[in-house]
């Protein structure tokens, strides 16, 4: 998979990237996007220098940002709608309703938190303009969650990239390590203060 991205990185260059992480954080059907994979790789290839990091750092900001207000926007014009929407091959409404109950429990900053959340990460600002949540505020959670996101995962790549050197496999192997802790730790930290909150 590793290799995959890193040659659809290469062919689609900065236009690609650009429209790869608006799709994924902006439309509804791109919650099968590698993002963090597609970053992460991104950081790595820079650090060959095919790609220029402090080009890629604020271009994919903005791709984020302008996602994810993209995103607010659905939701807040069709979001009872979509709730009511049937399954499709593209559209799946559990991972509309898993949203729903992360942002419940979080409340705002799901926004924050999202960003490092496959599939979560699509649907949590969708979920929050059907929420009514105000613009200002969500803009807010917005910028930070993307600069943190996109920023964080390009530097991994690139920080990784000087250490491996023509071990591609190694750094794949690794990759995809930091990729399932990404996944699964914010989940099994809100479980242990949950169990924490109820041994009180």
């Amino acid at each position: 998979m590793g290799f995959d991205v890193q040659a659809l990185i290469e062919a689609v260059g900065y236009t690609g990237l650009f429209a790869i992480v608006f799709a994924e954080t902006g439309l509804l059907l791109g919650f099968f996007l590698p993002g963090d994979t597609l970053l992460i790789t991104a950081g790595l290839i820079a650090q060959r220098g095919k790609l220029e990091i402090w080009w890629l750092i604020p271009l994919l900001f903005v791709a984020a940002v302008v996602g994810d207000a993209v995103g607010y926007q659905i939701g807040r014009k069709t979001g009872p709608l979509l709730f009511k929407r049937e399954d499709s091959r593209l559209f799946k409404r559990r991972h509309l309703e898993r949203a729903e109950e992360f942002y419940a429990k979080h409340g705002g900053k799901t926004i924050v938190i999202a960003r490092f959340l496959a599939v979560i990460r699509t649907f949590a600002p969708t979920v929050a303009g059907a929420a009514r949540m105000p613009y200002s505020r969500f803009a807010l959670y917005n910028v930070v969650g993307a600069l943190g996101w996109v920023a964080s995962m390009l530097w991994v790549g690139y920080f990784f990239g000087t250490r491996v050197g023509d071990k591609l496999e190694l750094f794949f192997l690794i990759l995809a390590g930091f990729t399932v802790a990404l996944s699964t730790l914010p989940g099994a930290w809100h479980i242990w203060r949950q169990r924490r909150r109820l041994a009180d």
